[in-house]
């Protein structure tokens, strides 16, 4: 047998699954994109039934600004805690530890958790009107518009973060000390290293967390949806799921679950692909520098 095509062999098993599992339904997700109501073939059709349906512009707004402040706030967090575990002082085992909890809940009982605790008797009311905090519980079910979005924000900056963290802990690990011993030498303060040395040598796993981030954020829906319920706080992957759970049956909300789910992919494909053109363009700037 020939050599070359032993590794062709062995994946091709690989290939066959996500053929039959993966690729089959796309492909056919993306033909009923392109078949309208009465199974005709239109390019523009389901497309100008998704931009006139219920709260789609609003679910578009929804998920621009989920996406824009939750990386960038997620981020924030997880890059300080990876250099502050980074240190390894004492008791830096045990913050990873309780850092890392998060992970270890599914979506549903993340959902579940902040569910009961966000109630006017739920245990977050509780703990603040024992701690003398508030004297009224707060109803925060009861948000909606920006409040709400901020709202599940925050509780998927609680469920995710950890995951970001231990990205940028691995790239942290990994460098040589040899560069920092070096800069201390030279009279550099640690911002200068921080800034100079920390980060471009963090630079891969900044971008792989990143890009990460972006894909699940605007594919965010699950926790909206059991915290708050449908058309609350629409996101583009929620006004999928509506159309397929809450108003299933109906060949319109097939076919705008179709091209919501179409759209969704163009959109996590664009924005990645511009998040590494800039990126590449910073660091072929930065090296000429």
């Amino acid at each position: 047998m020939n050599k070359k095509a032993i590794p062709y062999l062995l994946l091709l098993p690989t290939f066959i699954f996500y053929s039959v599992f993966w690729l089959t339904p796309v492909a056919a997700g993306m033909k009923e994109v392109f078949i309208d109501i009465n199974e005709n073939f239109s390019l523009t059709e389901n497309f100008k039934l998704m931009f006139q349906s219920e709260l789609f512009g609003q679910s578009v707004l929804n998920t621009a600004l989920f996406v824009a402040i939750s990386v960038v706030l997620q981020y924030v967090l997880a890059l300080t805690l990876a250099v502050l575990l980074s240190r390894k002082f004492k008791g830096a085992k045990t913050l990873m530890f309780i850092s890392m909890i998060p992970m270890a809940v599914t979506p549903t009982a993340v959902a579940i958790l902040w569910k009961t605790g966000l109630i006017s008797d739920g245990w977050i009311n509780s703990t603040l009107v024992t701690l003398h905090l508030i004297k009224e519980p707060i109803s925060f079910l009861s948000a909606d518009g920006f409040s709400a979005l901020l709202l599940i924000i925050l509780i998927d900056t609680w469920t995710v973060t950890p995951s970001v963290m231990i990205i940028l802990v691995a790239g942290l690990q990994g460098m040589q000390k040899e560069f920092k011993e070096a800069a201390y030498s030279f009279g550099a303060d640690k911002w200068r290293i921080f800034k100079d040395i920390t980060l471009p040598m963090l630079k891969p796993s900044i971008v792989t967390s990143i890009i990460l981030r972006l894909i699940a954020a605007i594919q965010v829906w699950a926790i909206a949806v059991m915290v708050l319920g449908y058309s609350k706080v629409p996101f583009l992957v929620e006004r999928v799921a509506f159309y397929v759970d809450a108003v299933p049956g109906l060949e319109t909300s097939r076919k705008l679950a179709f091209t919501l789910s179409f759209t969704t992919t163009v959109i996590v494909l664009i924005v990645s692909l511009i998040y590494l053109k800039v990126t590449k363009k910073s660091s072929v700037a930065g090296g000429k520098k």
